[in-house]
């Protein structure tokens, strides 16, 4: 058998070739397609994996691997010798080729993907022979990352396979689509060049976005590649290099072009123009003007149009209308942003006129860093990205950020992409181009020959014109936890990175303490203050010596887990470089900062502490508070004043909150070091439960 030459059909299967396999064997027969041998069933890391409550010794580590890798769903019991169905073994093949809908539409697929022919009954038993045919029809079948990389192919990338074995295989060499272009998309990438391993396992990181998007042009050679912005800030990687690795990410996917999101001012404008040079990437923005000379900021450019495969794209930049209060003030405030809408119908309409140099585009994208959101049932999309597909004539996409949503459909007929975030996921666009050849008999005049008087005659020849026109534009959205074990990392991007961990090694690594329980921030939860919310306000408080602590919700971004803490962790957590900033506050103005930070519509809840909050929910925003006191019971005076501790980003205007009632302010230090030294003394932190905010109403 070529299979088990190839050491791609294990002999751990019994029986002869006409032998019904086990589901049990069935999971080890796709293993070993894998490139997995025997000895990862006694692997303690997979053992420890295995989801099963009656598996085996004989199929333990092969089913934790399989959870693992995602190819069976966890359940109570697997029942590891009942016959395998032959659609059991398509859903796992398929499953291993990372096509998410191979538990839903395996037939189609299986069928789409060459596996089995349309006559198969895939309910009956699967033989060994018939499992056999599968594997090997499975090496000619694409991948479901949208690459169109053969499996046979990915398995001589990854070394499992060599070339001779697979040429002997019968593999046939993936096609090429010459004719359609492709825009490969991300957003909010916010500096995370780490592979995740563990857990979710659902960052990408840098080595394996280059990877996939080289490996993506090598078949789709009319590609570009595009990002919603928000790309550098997030991480102690990236902020501790001011973004050194995400410039050669950009580099190394060589990105054409970047919407500006409010985070790209984290460190001052003057960090954009360097990016984009570093990177060989332009900035998009056609929204964002210099408020000195009225017109567009230098450091960005309204449009860009770009010709690919006959097609000429013009490419319109957006940022969001809310960026003044998203970003510092002090690093925006010589800046106008523009409504999106109406900046985005004044630059198509100056696209679809002809006046741009390069000619009149056949399609236009909006490239933004504007939110959209979509129901997970119904497919509805909502969010300020739906007014640009509502409202402007001519835009034929739209591409979308900010929320970190992952959002695929249509609004009034137009496209709407977002992908996620943190390269957690990859948005793919097709335009079909329909390329035509038209031949038509042209008359011409020739002088005649030996004709003194130089005379001409008519004479006939054939003209061929090629049309190109784009017929539709399709997109899809690749979770990177399905599709990333099979992207090979580019060597390049690997290098780079590994030499930059060991540069930032020795700060990034340095523990500070530890935690005795997780310091929760679920960013979704709505009506309260979260553990590490309290934790962060109570610590604030201390150091500025102020009664009350107010922490907007989206300065931190993530839970600290229980165990050691890094220094790592607490860039992650507060990766802004926000000062700690006190103030005298009347009553009345603390009251409001309070209410404003509860069940806000658009972003994280605000934490706060040395304060006893009840509300009722069923009130309007900004008007929910019954009951306000003192952490001792003492009620909250509205004309008394009280010292009062945030973040200059929050004092300056930030998520919308109005501190101009402050007198006596007082800006001191960064409020990471605030924490990073509270951790240093106390060695352990715990958690303490929030019971100082009630929703009444519940």
């Amino acid at each position: 058998m070529k299979l088990r030459e190839a050491n791609l059909f294990t002999d751990a299967v019994k029986g002869s070739e006409e032998g019904f396999i086990s589901k049990g064997e069935a999971v080890v027969l796709v293993l070993n397609a894998l490139g997995y041998k025997e000895e990862v069933n006694t692997k303690e890391e997979y053992v420890k994996l295995n989801p099963f409550s009656d598996a085996s010794a004989a199929y333990k580590g092969y089913l934790g691997l399989a959870s693992d890798l995602g190819l069976v769903q966890k359940a109570d019991s697997f029942n590891e010798n009942e016959a395998a169905k032959e659609d059991y073994l398509l859903g796992l093949v398929l499953r291993a080729l990372n096509y998410q809908d191979a538990f839903t539409d395996t037939e189609n697929l299986a069928v789409k993907q060459g596996l089995v022919d349309e006559s198969d009954y895939i309910e009956d038993d699967v033989t060994r022979e018939e499992a056999a045919e599968i594997i090997l029809n499975s090496l000619n079948a694409e991948l479901g990352d949208g690459t169109k990389t053969k499996f046979g192919e990915y398995l001589v990338r990854a070394g499992i396979l060599s070339e001779d074995k697979l040429a002997a295989l019968g593999v046939k060499a993936a096609l090429k689509d010459k004719e359609d272009v492709h825009i490969i998309y991300f957003n909010d990438f916010h500096g995370n060049i780490t592979e995740e391993i563990t857990g979710k396992k659902r960052n990408m990181g840098m080595a394996k976005m280059v990877g996939y998007v080289n490996e993506f042009k090598a078949t789709h050679p009319n590609t570009i590649v595009l990002s919603g912005g928000d790309n550098y800030q997030g991480t102690a990687d990236s902020n501790l290099t001011f973004g050194k690795p995400v410039t050669a990410m950009m580099k190394g996917m060589n990105t054409l072009a970047s919407a500006v999101g409010n985070h790209e001012f984290d460190w001052g404008y003057e960090k954009i123009k360097g990016w984009a040079k570093d990177g060989s990437f332009k900035y998009l923005a056609s929204n964002i003007y210099d408020r000195k000379t009225n017109k567009p900021v230098s450091w960005a450019s309204p449009y860009m149009i770009i010709k690919k495969s006959g097609i000429k794209i013009g490419i319109i930049g957006l940022a969001h209308p809310d960026t003044p209060s998203l970003a510092k003030a002090e690093y925006v405030e010589n800046f106008e942003f523009r409504d999106p809408v109406k900046s985005a119908n004044e630059w198509v309409k100056y696209l679809k006129s002809g006046k741009a140099k390069e000619g009149k585009p056949d399609v236009i994208v909006a490239l933004t860093h504007i939110d959209s959101d979509q129901d997970f049932e119904t497919k509805e999309i909502t969010g300020n990205a739906t007014k640009l597909a509502n409202e402007v004539k001519g835009l034929n996409l739209v591409l979308s950020a900010h929320s970190h949503r992952s959002v695929n459909g249509k609004v009034n007929n137009v496209p709407i992409l977002q992908a996620y975030c943190y390269g957690r996921a990859v948005g793919h666009v097709t335009l079909d181009v329909d390329k035509k050849v038209i031949s038509k008999k042209v008359k011409v005049s020739v002088k005649a020959k030996n004709d003194k008087k130089k005379a001409k005659k008519s004479k006939y020849k054939v003209v061929k014109k090629t049309t190109y026109k784009v017929k539709d534009i399709a997109t899809e959205l690749y979770d990177a936890s399905i599709i990333k074990d099979k992207i090979i990392k580019s060597a390049k991007a690997d290098e780079f990175y590994t030499k930059l961990q060991a540069e930032i090694a020795d700060k990034k690594n340095k523990v500070l303490g530890e935690a005795s329980e997780a310091f929760t921030h679920n960013r979704s939860d709505k009506g309260s203050v979260t553990l590490l919310g309290r934790w962060a306000c109570e610590v604030m408080a201390e150091e500025a010596k102020a009664e009350i602590a107010i922490q907007n919700g989206g300065g931190l971004r993530r839970t600290l887990e229980k165990g050691k803490i890094t220094m790592g962790d607490l860039y992650e957590i507060m990766p802004f470089d926000n000062y700690l900033t006190s103030m005298d506050l009347k009553g009345k103005d603390i009251k409001k900062a309070i209410d404003h930070g509860i069940d806000m519509p658009s972003t994280t809840d605000g934490a706060f502490s040395g304060l006893i909050v009840e509300y009722d929910g069923t009130k309007p925003y900004g008007s929910k508070i019954t009951k306000i006191t003192l952490s001792d019971g003492t009620p909250l005076e509205d004309e008394k004043t009280y010292r009062v501790v945030t973040n200059d980003f929050v004092f300056g205007g930030g998520d919308g909150y109005d501190f101009s009632g402050a007198t006596n302010v007082s800006m001191t230090i960064p409020i990471r070091d605030v924490l990073v030294s509270a951790i240093e003394k106390a060695k352990t932190i715990t958690p303490k439960k929030v019971d100082y905010i009630k929703d009444i109403s519940k």
